[in-house]
């Protein structure tokens, strides 16, 4: 009996932890709630199994413990409890899967409206570069990757040499306009996350993944990696800055473009080379 009441109460302990914890998330800053709904729907059917599980445990262990002179009963099968097994499993899991399969559609499913924003992941800073007047982002390549051109765009294609980069620093997008997010990494596994958003997608080296999301309200939220991608790991932050569309624009207007960079470090390189002459 003892044993069969602890299990009882260990059971209904996690769920009440559950539902009653502090550590919940962080207030939703997308249009993401969908994602926030299939988990919470997850953890009620996982906690109901959980809880079915524990009680049929302590029923068990009540109503077969152990008696001088009583014998167990050799059973070999059951197939009506099987067949209700393999029928509420296979309901518990579609139940999981559908919502998920649904948001995913969604996830992925870009508006067309939405702008293009690019995401390049290094050991261990995050750099960015947005679209400039002409609304399209120009190609790259990592072979093209060097000190000079740390994020690999071609210098050849007209598209991107308005393109605004934006090094080591934060970004900042307008509120309540869709956004296609754009992820590359030139070393390894990252993983460009910001908990507000409900969103992250892993960036794999050699190709670009994507997600997209529409930021819902002006805040300054945390950048975090979260694919374990080496020893500076837990450093490897950045910020996105939500703001209205003045303030955007305004912040937009002082970043400079691939091209305006480019010429810098020319002019830099010229004066290095005539200084050592």
């Amino acid at each position: 009996m003892a044993v069969a009441i602890i299990l009882l109460l260990v059971a209904l302990a996690s769920v009440l932890f559950h539902i009653f914890s502090p550590w919940w998330w962080t207030p939703l800053a997308s249009n993401w709630r969908y994602i926030d709904d299939t988990i919470t729907l997850t953890f009620w059917i996982t906690g109901a199994v959980f809880f079915a599980v524990v009680a049929f445990m302590a029923y068990c262990v009540f109503r077969f413990h152990h008696k001088e002179g009583r014998r167990a009963a050799y059973n070999p099968e059951n197939k009506r409890l099987e067949s209700w097994l393999t029928i509420g499993t296979a309901v518990g899991v579609a139940a999981m899967l559908a919502p998920g399969l649904v948001v995913w559609h969604q996830f992925v499913t870009v508006p067309a409206n939405a702008t293009e924003v690019e995401v390049m992941g290094q050991q261990w800073m995050w750099s960015y570069r947005l679209p400039g007047k002409d609304g399209r982002l120009g190609t790259s390549d990592a072979r093209l990757i060097s000190s000079d051109n740390p994020m690999g765009l071609n210098p050849d294609d007209p598209n991107g040499k308005d393109d605004v980069v934006v090094l080591n620093e934060d970004l900042h997008l307008p509120v309540g306009k869709p956004v296609k997010v754009l992820l590359r990494s030139i070393d390894v596994l990252h993983d460009f996350y910001v908990p507000e958003f409900r969103a992250k997608m892993d960036m794999i080296p050699g190709s670009v993944t994507y997600y997209w999301f529409t930021p819902t309200r002006t805040g300054t939220f945390d950048v975090l990696c979260a694919e374990l991608c080496g020893a500076a790991h837990a450093q490897m932050r950045s910020k996105v800055v939500v703001e209205e569309d003045t303030e955007y624009h305004a912040w937009l207007e002082k970043q400079r473009t691939f091209a305006e960079l480019s010429a810098q470090r020319n002019v830099e390189k010229a004066a290095y080379k005539s200084g050592r002459e």
